[in-house]
C-alpha cells in the first residue's frame, strides 16, 4: 500500500488505527495560501465516526492540530503537518485478530509482505488512514477554487445494485449533504439506507461507488 501521492502537490499519510493519531504531510502548497482551520475540520467532520446509524459506532472528534507550514493563516510554501489525535483506540476489542487474520481485511497481505503487522484495528489498512487524505483533499479544494475557480463535489451515485440518478451539472452539496449516506437523489437514498441496516442486521456489509465532479464555481 503506497503511503505518498502527487508530484506536484505531494501527500504522505502516516499513522494506525489504533495508534497515538493519524494525519498528513503535505509538500508543495504554494505559499500565501490562506489556511483556516475551520476548513480543514469541516470535511473531517463529514468522514467522522459515529455520526450517524449506518457508520462506525467508534466516537472521535477527529479535532486537526497544524503542526507545520502555516504562519498567521497561511501557507509558506513549506511542508504542512496534520495531525489528527486517536481518542477512542480500544485495541483491546481485537485481541483475537493477534492469532487471526481479520476476515476481508488486510492483515494477511501485511503479513505477507512485512512478516508484521499491526492486528489492533487493521493498522494503516484501517478507513481511518482515510483522514490523512481528507484533510489534504480540504486544502488540495481551496487551491482549485482560489486558483482555477473550481468546486469539487463528491457523492455517493452506487449502493451495491441501487443506482441513484444524479444529473452531475447541476448537483449541489446542499443535495449531498440532505441525508446520512450522501447520495443527492432522495428517494434513492432512503432505499439505500434501508438496504445497509438490513444487510447489516445479518452481519455483513455492501460496497459503494462515489463520484467525484469538477464544476465551475460562481464569479464572486
Amino acid at each position: 500500500m503506497g503511503n505518498s501521492f502527487g508530484q506536484m502537490f505531494r501527500i504522505t499519510t502516516f499513522g494506525e488505527s489504533h495508534g497515538g493519531g493519524v494525519g498528513v504531510i503535505i509538500d508543495g502548497c504554494p505559499p500565501r495560501l490562506e489556511i483556516d482551520a475551520s476548513e480543514i475540520q469541516r470535511e473531517l467532520n463529514r468522514r467522522r465516526p459515529g455520526q450517524s446509524k449506518i457508520t462506525t459506532p467508534r466516537q472521535e472528534a477527529d479535532s486537526c492540530e497544524i503542526l507545520s507550514g502555516v504562519f498567521e493563516g497561511k501557507s509558506l510554501g513549506t511542508p504542512i503537518a496534520l495531525l489528527v489525535r486517536n481518542k477512542d483506540s480500544r485495541s483491546q476489542d481485537y485481541q483475537e485478530m493477534a492469532q487471526k487474520y481479520r476476515p476481508s481485511h488486510a492483515d494477511a497481505t501485511y503479513d505477507a509482505k512485512y512478516g508484521i503487522r499491526n492486528w489492533q484495528g487493521g493498522g494503516r489498512a484501517s478507513a481511518r488512514e482515510t483522514i490523512g487524505r481528507v484533510a489534504a483533499g480540504a486544502i488540495a479544494k481551496k487551491i482549485l477554487r482560489v486558483a482555477a475557480n473550481v468546486e469539487i463535489i463528491g457523492y455517493v451515485k452506487r449502493i451495491k445494485d441501487l443506482e441513484g440518478v444524479v444529473d452531475p451539472d447541476t448537483v449541489t452539496m446542499e443535495q449531498v449533504e440532505s441525508n446520512i449516506v450522501r447520495c443527492p437523489d432522495s428517494e434513492c437514498a432512503d432505499r439505500m439506507i434501508a438496504l445497509i441496516e438490513e444487510v447489516g442486521r445479518q452481519g455483513d456489509s455492501l460496497g459503494e461507488s462515489w463520484n467525484a465532479w469538477p464544476a465551475t464555481c460562481p464569479q464572486a
